[in-house]
């Protein structure tokens, strides 16, 4: 082990008392002051420049006041924001078409049938929202009304396709579970599904009645449905968002209907 240095003994005797006049008198030296390597003053300095680096940069990147980051997404925000809000403004353009899918889901309903509603991913989300809306509440105590989403069942669903197909998914659900009276509703912002065409084919054959929300044009599925809802404009996300505001417009009149 190291011998501690005579400083060091001198500053533990002094702080016992000890007489110090009985040790030999030695003149201590200062301690010496230890200088940066070299190494390490090469590294402060890179770290110092980067830093006056950023800060620059950082002044550059300013747009209109904000940090570039936080522009860029004031500008995302707006661009989301105006799509919808031109979609759902636009709804008007289409209000006749809306009028005849409100008429033809009250006198389904009067009548004592069901709705029979399907739609993949996002759009089966809807579906489940709207069919919930029914056979639970929207907003008024009401009587439970028959509906049933066609993408809830997931043992169904994966049964269907497993053996007859995805394709088949909605289109064997319809044939097997659909009485006449009955109304077929499909969700789609693109209208390019093969399960949701199979669904109106096979609503067709079985002379039902068909509601199709659709978007984008209305894809291969216009044209196939007895009332088709063609969202305005071109966004996937805005159309998904129109179909929701009709769901629940639908749910107004038949709350006002029935409660």
């Amino acid at each position: 082990p190291k011998r501690p240095r005579r400083r060091q003994i001198t500053r533990r005797l002094e702080e016992v008392g000890f007489p110090l006049a009985i040790l030999p008198h030695e003149k201590l030296s200062p301690p010496r002051k230890i200088q940066p390597r070299k190494r390490h003053i090469t590294k402060m300095a890179k770290s110092e420049r980067a830093h006056a680096h950023e800060s620059a940069s950082s002044r550059k990147n300013f747009i209109a006041g904000k940090p570039a980051p936080t522009f860029s997404l004031n500008m995302k925000f707006a661009a989301a924001l105006q799509a919808s809000t031109a979609t759902l403004q636009a709804l008007p353009t289409i209000r006749p078409a809306i009028d005849a899918a409100a008429a033809l889901i009250l006198e389904t309903l009067r009548s004592g049938h069901k709705l029979l509603i399907c739609g993949n991913g996002g759009s089966a989300a809807e579906a489940a929202h709207f069919a919930t809306e029914l056979t639970g509440r929207y907003a008024k105590n009401r009587r439970s009304l028959p509906a049933l989403a066609l993408s809830s069942d997931g043992s169904l669903v994966t049964c269907i396709g497993n053996d007859y197909g995805f394709d088949q998914a909605f289109a064997r659900q319809i044939a097997g579970l659909a009485q006449p009276g009955d109304l077929v509703v499909v969700l789609t912002s693109s209208g390019n599904s093969a399960n949701i065409l199979a669904a109106l084919r096979e609503a067709k054959a079985r002379d039902l009645k068909s509601l199709a929300f659709l978007g984008r044009g209305g894809g291969p599925a216009r044209g196939l449905a007895t009332v088709e809802l063609i969202m305005p404009g071109q966004s996937g996300p805005a159309t998904q968002e129109a179909h929701l505001f009709l769901i629940h417009y639908f749910c107004e009149l038949i709350d006002a209907e029935f409660a």
